[in-house]
């Protein structure tokens, strides 16, 4: 087709979830998927952003072995469409006179047609593009059955200067290959980006996002198609694998695309929940884990992992474990029990009393008796981490740890103990979001979950006192503020970066408000030693927020 003139033809959507440096897996997929849209009639297909290596690459993408993988993996693709059918719009990198592009390639007739360069490399919060790629020229359009295909990738239209370039050089559609990864309201953010591109342009945009979990991104799909009149013509579903065939029609020398279905796509806690469940699943499995183990405390952090858990990987591959001790309640072994048994999992108990014992008296030729107050606190989370990542070395599965972002801020959290372990589902949700999530997940069963349907976090674990139960009749509120007051103090820290007066104009005590910041800056050693998590917030900590451990600054009120 790419030598023809028509007024109509058929782009396909491939919404898909690509692996990082698993080229042969990739290149895989992307067959098996244009098989499927040659026998739909699809005339070309877009792939994501980096869809051949998976994205984000970080400093893989400097290795010269891969760089010739992906490019024999590009040429491989390329001889397919030799056969008449779809052609491809191909995302991987480009190594070009020793520079590294992020890039697109047209993949059609039987070769690489041509290929355009990402020209903004963002380089602000968790990406670093300017680190390992090269900017490309503001890209010209590219042919193909006689329309010019503007090609911006995902970056690039985020500012005006690349679609307004395309446009003034004929480009008569804009197809945006994206690695977007999700944040809360990151959705709207995107219609109002792709929305202020198209009436600047005044040309209708497609765009392709990828979905799956990475490390501590997850990306939820959610591609969707815009008219030049600025409404959705398609959108495709979140938090999955989707494949459409769109089509267009040349109307009045303009291409329009033709309505086609509107999927609804989750938002609030229903997105957030999806987002945790996706990250899990794909982190554990793609890491090559049996499954995974976790401590439950009778809580409600360790509860709602331990429901993400079943939804993500199934009842038959979470292992919840209590470990008891002196001062753990019966409510909270009730509790636990009755989590294990709504979702099905196997469960232990495991008492600590003889190792916490143990551990205690081999100190006291150091300490002059047995460890007192923190010390003995932080010792019985320190047993409990050692028997649970014993539990993984001999029976395989990955440590779940289970700290929410208001401690992992303030540093309400033991090194070693219940901060072992290989990923943290809740490490960027504040405590009141664990509750909100919690409530959601007892009154639904959100799409693709394995777990169960109806109440599985019981209603006195929301509704009881957090405690760590380290000692007698012992609260969080003991040691920190309120969570409500927590989570506004830190939000307005972490995520917006106001003052402490601002923060204080807000109605906070001075006094609370300086303790948290003080809280926050003496934890950062423990969150740099903290299990990856995934990014749900706009702000997380380890790859958008990154401070100095050591740290003498502090604000004045």
């Amino acid at each position: 087709m790419s030598g023809e003139n028509k007024d109509s033809f058929s782009l396909a959507l491939a919404q898909a979830n690509p692996v990082v440096g698993d080229i042969a897996g990739n290149l895989y997929t992307a067959t098996v998927l244009r098989s499927g849209f040659r026998a739909a009639g699809a005339d070309l297909i877009v792939f994501s952003e980096l869809f051949l290596t998976g994205y984000p690459l970080e400093d893989l993408v400097l290795k010269p072995a891969l760089q010739r993988a992906a490019r024999e993996a590009c040429e491989t693709l390329a001889k397919v469409t030799a056969d008449g059918g779809p052609a491809m719009l191909m995302g991987l990198p480009w190594v070009e006179e020793g520079d590294v592009y992020n890039a697109v390639a047209l993949l059609a007739e039987g070769r690489v047609a041509d290929v355009r360069y990402k020209h903004h490399l963002p380089n602000y919060g968790v990406f670093d593009e300017k680190r390992v790629f090269t900017p490309g020229p503001l890209p010209a359009p590219m042919s193909f059955a006689g329309i010019q295909l503007g090609v911006p990738i995902c970056e690039d239209i985020w500012q005006s200067d690349v679609c307004t370039s395309l446009s003034g050089a004929g480009a008569d559609i804009l197809i945006v290959p994206n690695g977007s990864p999700y944040w809360m309201g990151k959705q709207d953010l995107r219609y109002r980006i792709a929305r202020a591109r198209v009436t600047e342009t005044g040309l209708p945009l497609a765009y392709l996002n990828q979905f799956g979990g990475q490390d501590e991104l997850v990306f939820d799909g959610a591609s969707f198609v815009l008219n030049a009149d600025g409404v959705r013509a398609v959108q495709l579903p979140a938090w999955g694998d989707a494949a459409a065939v769109t089509e267009w029609r040349r109307e009045g020398g303009r291409w329009v695309c033709v309505p086609g279905p509107i999927a609804t796509v989750e938002t609030g806690e229903a997105a957030n929940y999806l987002a945790c469940v996706t990250a899990l699943r794909d982190y554990v499995n793609r890491n090559g884990f049996s499954g995974v183990v976790l401590g439950v405390s009778g809580g409600v952090d360790s509860a709602l992992c331990a429901a993400m858990a079943v939804d993500a990987l199934g009842a038959d591959r979470v292992h919840c474990v209590m470990l008891p001790y002196t001062y753990t309640s019966s409510e909270s072994l009730t509790d636990a029990e009755q989590i294990a048994k709504a979702l099905g999992v196997r469960y232990d108990i495991v008492p600590i009393h003889d190792g916490v014992e143990g551990l205690g008296g081999c100190l006291t030729g150091v300490l002059g008796g047995v460890p007192e107050g923190f010390a003995a606190e932080n010792l019985q989370s320190r047993t409990r981490g050692t028997l649970l990542m014993a539990v993984s070395n001999a029976l395989g599965p990955l440590v779940l740890t289970t700290g929410n972002k208001s401690e992992m801020s303030v540093g309400y959290a033991t090194l070693y103990g219940d901060m072992n372990g290989g990923f943290n589902p809740l490490k960027d949700l504040y405590k009141g979001q664990v509750y909100a999530l919690s409530r959601y997940r007892n009154g639904h069963r959100p799409k693709g979950c394995l777990g169960p349907a109806g109440v599985i976090i019981p209603e006195s674990v929301l509704t009881k006192d957090p405690s760590a139960e380290l000692k007698p009749d012992q609260r969080d509120v003991d040691s920190l503020p309120p969570y409500p007051v927590l989570d506004d103090i830190l939000t307005c820290f972490v995520e917006q970066e106001l003052s402490v007066p601002e923060i204080i104009a807000r109605g906070h005590p001075p006094g609370t408000v300086m303790k948290v910041e003080r809280m926050l800056y003496l934890a950062e050693y423990k969150r740099r030693q903290a299990a990856p998590g995934v990014k749900i917030t706009e702000r997380n900590f380890g790859r958008d927020r990154r401070y100095p451990i050591t740290n003498k600054f502090r604000e004045s009120e």
